[in-house]
């Protein structure tokens, strides 16, 4: 075990499946020398050569498609997008043709390859810098979207991204990268994708969450229960597509009470598809509405007034004790 954060437990997973593997290739804008923006790929290019950590042009539709292409033709690619805002340029190659092509060969072609993206506020980035895009990919199926919360998480679930026959896309909550310290396995293990994560047991209220809002939805549940008496039970989704429908459902049979947390913006969101199945398939275990606590529907503010913008711990205390207040 070796205490490290979730930059240096994605590093770490780059570095052993390189090592495993030599038909897995990490490229994008400055991954090489540099080591990435945020220093993920630090001391690869050094290790592996650089035929096999590559710097790119600053061309995310290119990057993408040489993705699909190495992918196809059996290389198991590793493509990073600076910043998720960036992969806009990128929508054809992912939703057109990623998702599409194991679809579009009646399984003949399997795509095995994963797109890494850092996302999320908090951190006062640019504009197209800090955006949260899951839901454009939870929608486009064929897409796989991981999203972990803890560097534990973030190894196991890396490891099992560039190990999948589908495409997966990475999305590393860039306010959490350097946010703690935990022990992670030096070896190699998996954390499974499409399993999310009860972080926090409870029996009055069941809070759904993911990436950024993990540690703040965890500090909240021990405050409630501390001061308040209130017992909220929260899951860590870990993944987007597919979703952990069964914990989901356990969670709120058992509690009666929902609220989703999550900084995309509310409209068409991950939030709005986790509250339909639960309308759907446990509207009668349900003694409260359903909440959401969100980013609001506009783009990303300037970082002056992202506080207010995202979900925080004054906004979702208070939907906690709305939902309470049906008791």
């Amino acid at each position: 075990m070796t205490m490290m954060n979730i930059i240096e437990a994605i590093n770490s997973a780059l570095q052993l499946e390189m090592d495993r593997d030599d038909k897995v290739i990490v490229f994008g804008e400055d991954v090489g020398h540099a080591g990435g923006v945020f220093r993920a790929t630090d001391g690869l290019q050094a290790r592996f050569g650089e035929r096999r950590v590559v710097d790119t042009p600053l061309a995310e539709s290119a990057i993408i498609g040489a993705a699909v292409g190495m992918a196809a033709r059996g290389l198991r690619p590793i493509a990073e997008i600076q910043f998720l805002g960036f992969i806009y340029e990128a929508m054809d190659q992912l939703a057109s043709q990623a998702a599409r092509m194991r679809f579009r060969s009646a399984g003949t072609i399997t795509l095995p390859m994963v797109v890494r993206a850092p996302y999320g506020g908090g951190v006062r980035t640019p504009e197209l810098h800090s955006d949260s895009l899951e839901g454009l990919f939870l929608h486009s199926p064929g897409l796989k979207v991981v999203m972990p919360s803890n560097p534990y998480d973030a190894k196991g679930l890396l490891l099992a991204a560039i190990r999948d026959e589908n495409p997966v896309l990475f999305f590393e909550p860039m306010k959490l990268y350097r946010f703690r310290k935990e022990e992670v396995p030096d070896g190699d293990y998996i954390v499974e994708i499409g399993k999310a994560n009860v972080v926090v047991d409870g029996s009055d209220l069941t809070l759904i969450t993911w990436g950024p809002t993990v540690p703040l939805a965890v500090g909240l549940a021990q405050k409630f229960a501390a001061e308040e008496g209130v017992s909220v039970e929260v899951i860590d989704l870990r993944t987007i597509a597919p979703l952990d429908v069964d914990t989901i459902l356990a969670s709120v049979n058992k509690t009666g009470r929902a609220l989703i947390v999550h900084e995309a913006v509310k409209a068409g969101g991950v939030g709005a598809e986790v509250a339909a199945l639960i309308s759907e398939q446990a509207l009668f275990s349900l003694e409260a509405p359903i909440l959401r606590v969100t980013g609001y529907d506009t783009p990303y503010p300037v970082g002056g007034v992202e506080d207010d913008w995202l979900p925080n711990a004054a906004r979702i205390a208070g939907a906690i004790r709305q939902i309470m207040s049906y008791a």
